[in-house]
């Protein structure tokens, strides 16, 4: 997802036939991506789901849901991607040094067939290991932990620069199958969000046509998981109005949501990830009212707001200033408001002259007191940043203290348990749905039952 200034820094299911060979550890490697036509491609990724989908949270609506954003951009060396260490790699590739990441992933429960090891040492000389999102079995663990601790489900990112070309293609379609796989397995929902950072003006037919081959082709909208709201399905899209300098242009937005709204294979609720002032074009956001014309166009609006704030104390005062006044303008023109939260912010090996945790977590207290402050100005449901975005150090899912050691250096949990953030989002998703009281103090938190 972008960053904090509102930009972009973005197998199969088991009845699927991959075409390759096997490496030395018994896994399974297509040919190359870039070897394969774009109609290979389609044909070999993109097909309905047949498998069992088990009963869990309520997909017919986002009232009461916190969804997480799930990037599902980490692809390891061996995993039959072919695109090597995918957004694990800084400038100089990925090596003590040289990373893109902030926050390490905690590997302890994944099988030594999800496991890629890495040329990074922790601190008793053993080789750190990472995860690959093309790995089935991992991303289907990730949505078993959303089941185990109460988090409802994700936005599966697809990034439109990625889906336009073969690598990125078979990637994200690969991801978006064991999101599929994992969501009918474990009761949890999920939607499509499309992310148009990186896109040039006059692309947004390609954004169309890749949602019409994931109705055509996949089916993605009549799976049981898939996320529907007012009747029927929800598709995001993020990335408009932004005052960064983007190529493609409000007026396309308005042809995209037409679309994804009007059309045969449209029908949908269109969610809009937006700049965080939106409603009074500034900062962020461009100073143009066809913003506004825009969003009056679609159906829930969604401000990005990761990084526009960074203390318990500011996030409460954009609730009242921003957030309050925000969801009263939805209210009067019939919108849903989506607000993100995000735990805390750190991008250091990408961007060294940004500290480590830039913007600390303070072991959960701001994260709870962004929940706190949505639910008091009258959020009825929450974006959470990040499922596994370790790229910016928003990650909610399990990440270790027991760090590489070396010349990059990581943010921790601040030696609290790996879990510590799941807990902490299905505990705040309890209280956005009203299950438990509205508290400023952030609760004790429990582990799930196994």
């Amino acid at each position: 997802m972008g960053n904090w200034l509102g930009g972009f820094v973005a197998f199969l299911g088991t009845s699927a036939v991959l075409v390759g060979t096997t490496n030395t550890n018994g896994r399974l490697l297509a040919d190359s991506p870039d070897k394969l036509t774009r109609e290979q491609i389609i044909e070999q990724t993109m097909k309905p789901f047949q498998g069992k989908s088990e009963k869990g949270v309520d997909c017919s609506t986002l009232k009461g849901k916190v969804m997480c954003g799930y990037q599902g951009w980490h692809a390891a060396e061996g995993d039959g991607c072919g695109r090597g260490w995918y957004h694990w790699t800084g400038r100089n590739g990925f090596k003590p040094g040289s990373t893109n990441v902030d926050l390490w992933p905690d590997v302890s429960e994944l099988s030594p067939d999800e496991r890629y090891a890495t040329a990074f040492k922790t601190a008793d000389g053993k080789a750190a290991e990472v995860y690959s999102a093309v790995n089935a079995k991992t991303v289907i663990r990730h949505f078993k932990w959303m089941e185990d601790y109460g988090i409802d489900g994700v936005f599966v990112q697809r990034f439109a620069v990625e889906v336009f070309n073969p690598p990125g293609l078979w990637q994200f379609n690969t991801v978006l199958t064991h999101c599929r796989e994992g969501a009918n397995k474990h009761g949890r929902t999920y939607a499509v969000m499309y992310d148009l950072s990186g896109m040039r003006a006059g692309q947004i037919g390609k954004v169309m046509d890749d949602w019409k081959l994931l109705n055509e082709k996949m089916q993605i909208t009549k799976d049981p998981a898939y996320l529907h709201h007012n009747g029927k399905p929800v598709v995001a899209v993020w990335g408009f109005g932004f005052s960064d300098g983007r190529r493609y242009t409000l007026k396309e937005g308005l042809e995209l949501v037409s679309f994804l709204k009007s059309t045969p294979i449209g029908g949908c609720t269109v969610m809009l990830g937006l700049p965080t002032y939106w409603r009074t074009l500034e900062r962020d956001a461009v100073t143009d009212k066809t913003l506004l014309e825009l969003v009056s166009k679609a159906d829930i609006v969604s401000p990005w707001t990761v990084g526009r704030y960074g203390t318990p104390e500011a996030a409460a005062n954009y609730a009242k200033k921003t957030m309050a006044p925000d969801i009263a303008w939805c209210k009067e023109n019939e919108k849903d408001y989506l607000p993100v939260v995000f735990p805390g912010f750190s991008w250091h090996n990408q961007n060294p002259r940004s500290p480590l945790n830039s913007i600390p977590r303070q072991s959960g207290k701001f994260l709870w007191s962004q929940f706190v402050a949505a639910k008091k100005a009258g959020a009825t449901m929450v974006y959470q940043a990040m499922f596994d975005e370790v790229d910016e150090g928003t990650a909610i899912y399990k990440c270790t203290n027991d760090v590489p050691v070396g010349d990059s250096k990581f943010s921790t949990f601040e030696g609290l348990p790996s879990d510590h953030y799941l807990k902490l989002v299905g505990t705040g998703s309890k209280m956005i749905r009203s299950d438990i009281p509205l508290t400023d103090e952030m609760p004790a938190l429990v582990s799930p039952k196994k």
